[in-house]
Order: structure tokens, then sequence, then C-alpha cells
């Protein structure tokens, strides 16, 4: 077990995920542009890898002695490839000879940082949306995530319109709380 991943049964899991993303971010992308994906796909496949170590993670399906880096390099080299194969990209197979070492662009450019940045936020915020209860998550994916207008969601969760619309006020509440908690 990588000792700074820490023991999921007694460290929060959004503190294991925040030094996962810290210490294995940048390896990963690599990994997912290694396998063949382009800069936004292999930021996709990361942000998802991280996503899924959360749900395990909030679940308590990870098993403590886990090598987390070698378990998310997992996640992301299977993700990679099965996104090749849904898109039917080729792997890129150069000669060693034609690829200079600064060729490849790394987590380390500055876009991509910023793409980096964006999915931590959106993980957290994932986070935050599923600490929340049922009802409130149910509200806020449709009022916020797919648009609704308040009067469908109310029809959709059998509740009256004024109760949907304070539900997400509190669900609103809850979220800024849980955002300003985690920095």
């Amino acid at each position: 077990m990588n000792p700074s991943m820490g023991d999921l049964s007694t460290v929060d899991p959004l503190d294991a995920l925040e030094r996962a993303i810290r210490t294995e971010r940048d390896a990963l992308a690599r990994l997912a542009r290694h396998e063949g994906l382009g800069p936004e796909d292999a930021l996709d496949c990361v942000h998802d890898a991280f996503c899924t170590f959360l749900q395990l993670a909030l679940a308590e399906k990870l098993p403590p002695e886990a090598d987390h880096g070698a378990y998310l390099a997992g996640i992301v080299r299977n993700a990679a490839r099965n996104r090749r194969r849904r898109h039917d990209l080729k792997k890129p197979h150069h000669a060693i000879e034609s690829v200079a070492p600064g060729d490849t662009p790394t987590a380390s450019d500055d876009g991509a940082l910023e793409l980096m940045a964006k999915a931590e936020e959106h993980i957290r915020l994932r986070a935050c949306v599923d600490r929340l209860c049922d009802t409130q998550k149910a509200v806020v994916t449709l009022r916020l995530l797919e648009d609704q207008p308040g009067e469908d969601v109310a029809l959709a969760l059998g509740l009256k319109r004024g109760y949907v619309d304070v539900l997400l006020h509190r669900a609103k509440g809850s979220l800024l709380a849980c955002m300003t908690e985690e920095e």
C-alpha cells in the first residue's frame, strides 16, 4: 500500500481522493496519452477514474491495503482502451527516432493544468451532490444539471412546486457549504 494514500477505513474518502489527485494525476494523464488518446480524451479518462475511485471509496468497496495508484492506473488503462475501441481509434505507432522528448504534451502544460483543475472541481461537486439526501439529489439533478423547469420537476417527483423550490434552495446551501469546507 502506498503510505501517502492512507487507509480508507480511517481516512475520509474525499481526503484519500484529494491525495490521489495530487500524487497520481500527471502519471495517469501520461498513461492515457500512452494508450493512444488525445489530450481531451485522456483527461476524460482520468476524470472518470477519479469519479469511479470516489464512488468505490464512499461505498467502502476499496480494499484498505490496495495500492491506489496502481488501481487508478488500471481504471485509466481500461477506460482508454475502451474509448479507443468505441471510437475505432488506432494507437499511433511512431518510430522512436521520430519522436523528440519534448514533442508529447503532458499534464504539466498550462491548458492541461486548467482542464485538470476544472475536472477536480467537478469531482468535488459530484461528491458534494452525492452527500445530499435522495430527494434533494433528484431536484438538483433535474433542475440544475438537466435544466428542467420547476413545474416538470415537481410533476416528475410527485411534489408541490413550492417544495421543489425549497429543496433546491436548501440543496444549494448544502452544496456551497460542502464546496467551501473542502477548500
